[in-house]
């Protein structure tokens, strides 16, 4: 824990751990959503997909680990308990019901969408008040605008055919 790093925080510590351990939660079900997604996802566009949602699934868990550490340099716990994640998640989980490729790919974009909210405002409240933090989530919000557009364009290509 780094007493200088919580110093320079110009913002109730407790309410912005408190917050990114809600951006925790989200990222580590987005993990989960694109990782059984790849695995049962079924369509004639399913082997571009399976790549697209692994990657995908990979780059949520890169966000958890970014969140975790700041949330341990603020001197906080990280959610411990992956039952947890249920309480404190904002965009939720979406289980797969349909494994058709559209239904599977709607489903995660509703998800990026809900993710870019979150973290369009997180930034938004946070700016100017603590830089290290800001600085991550702006690089985790460009990523889930990428997300959204990759889905996105599989889709409406899908779509089109």
């Amino acid at each position: 824990m780094g007493t200088q790093a919580q110093k320079i925080v110009k913002y109730d510590l407790e309410k912005l751990i408190n917050e990114l351990n809600k951006a925790l939660a989200d990222e580590w079900l987005a993990t989960y959503q694109y990782w059984v997604g790849a695995k049962v996802v079924r369509g004639p566009f399913s082997s571009i997909i399976v790549k697209e949602l692994e990657e995908h699934s990979k780059e949520e868990y890169e966000h958890a680990e970014m969140l975790t550490e700041r949330i341990i340099q603020l001197g906080g716990t990280p959610i411990l308990d992956p039952q947890d994640w249920y309480k404190f998640t904002t965009c939720g989980y979406i289980k797969p019901k349909n494994f058709n490729q559209i239904e599977i790919l709607k489903d995660n974009i509703k998800g990026e969408r809900c993710a870019i909210g979150v973290y369009n405002n997180l930034l938004e409240e946070i700016k100017g008040k603590d830089h290290t933090t800001f600085h991550i989530l702006r690089k985790i919000l460009k990523e889930e605008i990428e997300h959204e557009e990759d889905l996105q364009t599989i889709l409406e290509n899908i779509q089109i055919k």
